[in-house]
């Protein structure tokens, strides 16, 4: 479960495993590792993959099964714009994303 979430959420962001290696200061083969679940990462670095996919380490564990989005630091009427947008995308459906094109 760990692997396959970090390798969506890696694809997700776009990053290559060597992007996401180089922002965490890895190889790119640890995170090819994580990614095929022969090596799991170590407690430290759970946290630090939490920290740059914005998710829970419950979420990456797969204890949960949504990611959950962080708004702290964003000003109040960007985090209403926010909610709307993400009632809308309930209501109507998530707009098409190129890969579904």
């Amino acid at each position: 479960m760990l692997g396959q979430r970090i390798n969506q959420l890696r694809l997700s962001c776009g990053w290559s495993q060597v992007a996401m290696a180089k922002k965490l200061n890895i190889t790119k083969q640890t995170v090819s590792n994580w990614e095929n679940e022969n090596i799991m990462p170590s407690i430290e670095m759970l946290v630090r993959l939490s920290s740059l996919f914005q998710v829970s380490t419950d979420y990456l564990l797969g204890l949960e099964n949504a990611p959950r989005l962080s708004v702290e630091g964003l000003p109040t009427d960007v985090v209403a714009h926010l909610s709307q947008l993400i009632e809308d995308f309930r209501r109507n459906g998530c707009p098409a994303s190129p890969a579904d094109e």
